[in-house]
């Protein structure tokens, strides 16, 4: 996946984070936590399944096309999702704050930054596994996106039947 599609889909994801992060943080939103620690690891693999299936292996470096749309909606609505993980987070950060605005915005940078940060560290082994080992880029996909979707299946059934 190209460097410029990738940005802009964290950057949908992001959008989607950030609604509801303030929402929930502002405490207009409630949803049950163990649904929300249900549903990130979901949206784990959903994604990881997306992105195998939309791999191409090409080297384009544009911009948002309109038949990408949906997988910019799909980042987006997943964004909403682990918002209200954020948000659990935060308030319990926040605890007694009456302006909540500044560190609902400092922790909204912070997490975007993070986010790019982390996704910056992944495409290293990627252009290394590429240029070095000679994988495709859709190998390269494929392989990241199944040791993903291994990992967020595990977090699922530790969610779902917890060790008591």
């Amino acid at each position: 996946m190209a460097w410029r599609r990738l940005i802009w889909l964290v950057t949908a994801f992001t959008l989607g984070h950030s609604v509801t992060l303030a929402l929930a943080t502002l405490d207009l939103v409630r949803v049950r936590s163990q649904l929300v620690e249900v549903l990130i690891p979901v949206t784990i693999v959903l994604t990881s399944i997306a992105a195998m299936a939309f791999s191409r292996g090409d080297s384009e470096d544009a911009g948002p096309t309109r038949s990408q749309l949906p997988q910019y909606v799909l980042a987006a609505t997943f964004g909403l999702i682990h918002g209200l993980g954020f948000s659990t987070f935060l308030r319990s950060l926040l605890g007694g704050e009456e302006s909540i605005v500044k560190p609902l915005l400092a922790f909204n940078i912070g997490l975007e930054v993070g986010q790019l940060f982390i996704v910056a560290i992944v495409m290293l082994p990627g252009v290394i596994a590429v240029r070095a080992f000679g994988l495709t880029r859709r190998e390269w996909v494929l392989v990241l996106c199944g040791g993903t979707m291994a990992v967020a299946v595990t977090m699922i059934f530790d969610r779902v039947n917890p060790v008591s």
